[in-house]
């Protein structure tokens, strides 16, 4: 969604309505998530991405099928095994979208929150997809506002706290409710997409192979800082345009900086007096990775100083240490992909090995609901 926003906001100011299709559930191996959104509007110009291209030209069709009646749709796309041409997922998963018009009209909460979006301000969205509720009405919550209505006050009221505490978490999935948000009934499902600000990635040491991190990091989605204690490395002529540049000595930066459970840290100093503080200070607070970069003497002498700073094996097994998976990388730029392969399976639980030696579902356990 993020990326088209800056489409679908021009259609939007100009005050013409468009299809939104939004995966709102997927299962088995299908390429696209929960959130995952396409977009057509005027002209029959068409933006973003259902499912990697398999069902993509039927969106297309529905969506201007749903601008033409007003009538959001819901819809289930799967593989077909009785006609291999079907309209299907030949990847054998199978996805629900749920297909509905915007316009000022329609929808007048949605400038507001593609701008919060657009500027990294948490909201979660929340759209009825099916039962005895208004199909496609919307409620936008903020952590300290909401705006529109899903039918009755009941279940916004109860939609407005489940909302919340998705926000709180990134989390986006489906609830179920009774017509008035009773909480033991599920007659009505209700999507909750939420928008939390992009995760962090801060890198220290302002290093060649920094600015491939920081760039690979950015093309990830991750707001990107780069930390380093000397100025004539850490300049913002030597990084991708967007990312932050630090001068400050790195664990002091650390410090005072909040992190959470999607940060990312990336140690890439490989000098003792810049290390050690650093990874002490990263070892003792929240992020979803954290790697070092450095040989194997390095490693084994950083990790008997920080086994003599009084850290244990719990802390100590959070530290990726040579940083990155195995892929013989050599440059900047390879070792760069080694660390985000490595950061992408952390996140997901990924082997890392080569799919063609692995069986199963290629994404199993991605998506959740409530």
């Amino acid at each position: 969604m993020r990326e088209i926003l800056p489409a679908l906001n021009r259609w939007y100011a100009a005050g013409s309505p468009f299809g939104l299709a939004t995966v709102v559930a997927a299962s088995r191996s299908t390429p696209r998530d929960p959130g995952a959104a396409m977009g057509v509007g005027p002209g029959d110009e068409a933006v973003g991405s259902v499912s990697g291209g398999c069902v993509e030209g039927a969106v297309f069709e529905l969506a201007q099928e749903v601008v033409e009646s007003g009538e959001a749709r819901l819809e289930t796309f799967g593989y077909s095994d009785e006609d291999a041409f079907a309209v299907g997922l030949t990847c054998g998963g199978e996805i629900t979208l749920l297909v509905r018009r915007v316009s000022r009209e329609d929808d007048p909460t949605f400038g507001a929150v593609a701008e919060s979006v657009a500027a990294g301000r948490p909201v979660t969205v929340a759209t009825v997809i099916d039962g005895p509720a208004p199909r496609g009405a919307t409620l936008a919550v903020w952590p300290d506002e909401v705006s529109g209505s899903l039918g009755s006050t009941g279940l916004d009221v109860a939609v407005t706290a489940d909302a919340r505490g998705e926000l709180a978490q990134g989390a986006t999935g489906q609830r179920h409710y009774g017509p008035h948000g009773e909480r033991r009934e599920d007659d009505v499902t209700v999507f909750l997409h939420s928008f939390a600000p992009p995760p962090r990635m801060l890198v220290f040491g302002a290093i060649d192979y920094a600015a491939a991190v920081a760039r690979i990091g950015d093309f990830l989605g991750y707001r990107v800082t780069v930390c380093d204690a000397r100025p004539v490395f850490a300049t913002p002529k030597r990084f991708p345009a967007g990312v932050e540049v630090v001068v400050d000595w790195p664990h002091r930066y650390l410090k005072g900086t909040i992190t959470d459970d999607r940060t990312v840290i990336c140690i890439l100093t490989h000098d003792p007096k810049f290390d050690v503080p650093l990874l002490e200070e990263a070892l003792r607070r929240p992020a979803a990775y954290i790697g070092a970069m450095g040989s194997r003497r390095t490693h084994d002498d950083r990790m008997k100083r920080l086994v003599d700073a009084g850290f244990g094996e719990s802390e100590l097994s959070r530290l990726r240490s040579p940083v990155g998976l195995d892929l013989g990388a050599r440059t900047p730029e390879e070792v760069a992909v080694s660390v985000a392969a490595e950061i992408v399976a952390l996140r997901w639980g990924g082997s890392g090995a080569p799919l063609t030696a692995t069986g199963g579902a290629i994404h199993p356990g991605r998506w959740a609901t409530t």
